[in-house]
């Protein structure tokens, strides 16, 4: 299970708003890929299309998306956003994470 907080969750209604997405008919996909300072950094991205390959979350009315294969490293993660003075934007809070960069946007595990 992932989770979204409810200021990611409003700021993702917003974008996929502006983009013309639907979050009931459209997804958010979570995911990661091996680059960053810390070996592996986190994707967000919009998509229309479930494939084979994914396994479906919803939290907060949000269809969520990861690969199969990714889901190791993002179980019982949390997509946070902030708009406060640091600009952080979305942000993971990752129980997997052994080892994060300052930014926020890499790890390992």
């Amino acid at each position: 299970m992932v989770f979204i907080s409810e200021n990611a969750k409003n700021k993702l209604i917003n974008i996929m708003n502006r983009k013309g997405f639907s979050k009931d008919m459209s997804f958010i996909r979570f995911g990661i890929k091996n680059d960053g300072c810390s070996g592996m950094s986190y994707e967000l991205s919009f998509d229309n299309k479930k494939r084979e390959e994914d396994e479906l979350f919803k939290d907060k009315e949000i269809n969520i998306l990861i690969k199969k294969n990714n889901i190791p490293y993002l179980k019982g993660a949390t997509l946070e956003y902030s708009d406060d003075l640091n600009g952080k934007g979305f942000y993971f809070i990752n129980p997997n994470a052994k080892h994060t960069c300052g930014c926020g946007k890499s790890f390992s595990s």
